[in-house]
């Protein structure tokens, strides 16, 4: 794929899932080697990236981490990846690299399969201030 930043990974996430919202935000907040861009899935550029792995975004509940060039995961696999490069605290996860992905993945989907319910949906996707345009690719 072309015209996406280079050295940078990018994480396709849901735009309307308040869950999500607020996992991109904490993302933000900590993401001080500025390593992650942000596209909602249902954004133009979501579905071009989704077709290009060969994803079917319309059954993709899920957030993908693409690392261009090098590989892409989604799931439990995502978040860990992710969970990975932010350090600190977030680097407690990986004790649950240790279980199988499977395993992790039937959890991941508990809670997906539920996010809406548990946490609601807005109605457009977020609209990201001045300050953090940057993050958010279109």
């Amino acid at each position: 794929m072309q015209n996406l930043p280079e050295n940078k990974k990018i994480i396709l996430f849901d735009g309307v899932c308040n869950l999500c919202d607020t996992s991109v935000q904490l993302i933000i907040k900590h993401d001080t080697k500025d390593i992650f861009r942000f596209v909602a899935l249902q954004s133009t550029l979501g579905q071009e990236i989704t077709n290009y792995l060969g994803i079917d975004s319309q059954k993709m509940d899920s957030i993908i981490l693409y690392h261009p060039g090098v590989a892409y995961y989604y799931k439990a696999e995502a978040a860990l990846e992710i969970a990975k490069e932010l350090g600190g605290v977030f680097s407690l996860a990986r004790i649950l690299g240790l279980l199988p992905i499977s395993f992790s993945n039937l959890a991941y989907d508990f809670v997906a399969k539920n996010r809406y319910k548990w946490y609601g949906k807005k109605e457009s996707c977020m609209i990201p201030t001045e300050a953090l345009k940057s993050k958010f690719l279109n």
